[in-house]
């Protein structure tokens, strides 16, 4: 009998659960090849509604997928581990031992075989060293650190409401980072500060609320066409929200932000949402990295170093021009995982493999239930059709469906959009616990 096949991708992110779904389904099944997904989590969920979940506008629970369930079904298999080193020669990756909460060891140090292997480990904001940002920030980089900061979100609130000395009912919270995150995280924020009061958990309005939202490009979302930024702007300010713009941050400390320019914004909750790297990780593999830990890829997704390795999503610096990489968005992570999907079975073939070719299709940001606004591209000539409102909100929860659809199929796609729509009648707007 011939020896099978084994395909390891590491992080069960957009790109990595969609590449091992579409490995599983064609090629698990068959006894040939043996797919493996490894990710330090045991559930995905989708990167983009992490400032939903930071809210409680999302209840991770009823959105999350889990790793072990899923692979059940779809043809692969799970392992459960982070990372922590690379024999190319061997072929062989690295798992960190895996502990209880009380430290206990459950697994030990593990190495696990490979014949191909895809990077697929996502991106982490990018603090650039600035002092105590690490130490007083929170990020929003993992749905734990999501939680984390919703657990103190409604803490504040809370503590904000009684009234007391230094709590004169006025809230402050400062994000740093004008791209996607942090605009929707502004938006969400006073969205869920009117749904806090409604309920008559906190005390606290949004006229109460001050929401800082820093960037240091002359405007938000720079990575976007400027007048989706100019728009997008124009309706947070008319919210509320102040802007700083080109203001950069020199230093943290556990009352806010000091400036460049000699300036403090304090904040009861500082948020960091700028810049993206890859994991620390991934510059002690041995393979050629980017400044930013970012994977050398060429055209092909195959690592610069390594023809049996390849990187997708964030993780992944693939040329796009000169000078240009393409950029780390899921549609991004979605196309890559396509590509490397048929090259793969290129390469298993002993076929000449594709070049990747990233194409944009536009940009969506909502506003919570406020607005959404974004652009369309149309056609090989790359013209934006600008789309606001309902149509906006409509094509960005879209966006979420066909990722859904890639993991799951449509017929269950189908089915969550149903028992999502049913629990948005039967349960709380807000997460409140």
């Amino acid at each position: 009998m011939a020896e099978q096949t084994r395909i390891v991708v590491v992080g069960g992110g957009a790109g990595g659960l969609e590449l091992v779904t579409k490995l599983g389904r064609k090629l698990g099944g068959k006894g040939k090849t043996d797919v493996v997904l490894v990710d330090a989590k045991p559930t995905h969920i989708w990167k983009p509604l992490l400032h939903e979940v930071a809210t409680g506008a999302l209840d991770q629970s009823l959105d999350e997928v889990s790793y072990p369930a899923h692979a059940r079904t779809h043809g692969y298999r799970y392992q459960l581990g982070a990372l922590t080193g690379l024999d190319r020669e061997a072929r062989k990756i690295r798992l960190a031992p895996i502990h209880d909460e009380q430290g206990t060891q459950i697994l030990a140090e593990r190495e696990l075989s490979y014949d191909y292997l895809v990077l697929a480990l996502g991106s982490v904001s990018n603090d650039f060293g600035t002092p105590g940002v690490a130490e007083h920030c929170y990020f929003l980089d993992s749905t734990t650190q999501a939680e984390t900061f919703r657990r103190a979100l409604l803490n504040t609130f809370l503590r904000h409401s009684d009234g007391g000395p230094g709590h004169a009912g006025k809230l402050s919270i400062a994000i740093v980072g004008g791209g996607a995150t942090g605009v929707e995280l502004s938006a969400e924020l006073l969205s869920a500060t009117e749904m806090l009061s409604s309920y008559g958990y906190s005390k606290i309005d949004r006229q109460q609320l001050d929401v800082h939202l820093i960037e240091a490009a002359p405007r938000v979302l720079p990575a976007l066409p400027e007048r989706i930024g100019t728009s997008v702007a124009r309706e947070l300010e008319n919210l509320g929200v102040t802007i700083h713009r080109e203001t950069m941050i020199t230093s943290a400390d556990e009352n806010g932000f000091l400036t460049k320019a000699g300036e403090r914004i304090d904040a009861d909750l500082t948020v960091w949402a700028a810049g993206v790297r890859g994991a620390d990780i991934l510059s002690e593999l041995g393979l050629t990295t980017r400044p930013n830990n970012q994977i050398r890829v060429n055209e092909t997704l195959v690592s610069v170093d390594d023809e049996r390795i390849f990187a997708i999503g964030d993780c992944a610096a693939c040329p796009m021009g000169e000078d240009k990489w393409v950029p780390p968005r899921a549609q991004s992570a979605h196309q890559m995982a396509s590509t490397v999907y048929k090259n793969l079975r290129a390469s298993m073939d002993g076929r000449a493999l594709k070049p990747f070719k990233y194409r944009d299709f536009g940009s969506l940001i909502s506003l919570a239930h406020f607005d959404a606004v974004g652009n369309l591209m149309r056609g090989a000539a790359g013209r934006s059709l600008l789309v606001e409102g309902k149509l906006a909100k409509l094509f960005y929860v879209s966006l979420y469906r066909m990722h859904q659809r890639a993991i799951h199929g449509a017929f269950k796609t189908a089915l969550k959009a149903v028992v999502d729509g049913i629990n948005n009648v039967l349960r709380p707007r807000l997460k409140l616990h």
